[in-house]
């Protein structure tokens, strides 16, 4: 009999970003810790974090996919990750990333002298965005 395996399926305002049909777990940051997900768990709905998914695949290749916010949702084998925005390692933009920091981090600069807090959390926001896309995308570099 044939090992059970997972769908994972990453949903953006943009259209599907990502799509594994033959997943053998995955791993997401939620709100409330981290969580691996193996065939056959429990259904379940969650918030995630500004953080990375990592599915592992065949012959346990790693996919790393840098996602901001969202949720997931999974039941009966098959998870359905609904995000912001959703970038796979390869199509992560180092440059574009770092510069996204820069800018955040002169925002938050800004913002706190100003004692403006919405611009200070909307700043944090966009720097952890930035950090989350730079260390997917060195995760892949690294390997």
């Amino acid at each position: 009999m044939a090992e059970p395996h997972l769908t994972v399926t990453i949903v953006t305002p943009d259209g599907t970003s990502y799509d594994n049909d033959h997943a053998s777990m995955f791993v997401a940051k939620t709100t409330n810790g981290e969580i691996g997900i193996l065939p056959n768990h429990v259904p379940l709905i969650a918030a995630l974090e500004i953080d990375e998914i990592r599915v592992k695949g065949d012959q346990d290749a790693e996919d790393e996919i840098a996602v901001n916010g969202g949720f997931v949702e999974f039941s009966n084998n098959v998870a359905t990750i609904v995000a912001d925005s959703a970038e796979q390692q390869d199509a992560i933009d180092v440059t574009r990333a770092e510069n996204a920091r820069k800018r955040a981090q002169e925002a938050i600069e800004h913002a706190q002298q100003e004692h403006d807090a919405n611009k200070l959390r909307r700043a944090e926001v966009a720097l952890r965005r930035a950090i989350n896309r730079i260390n997917v995308a060195s995760h892949e570099r690294n390997r």
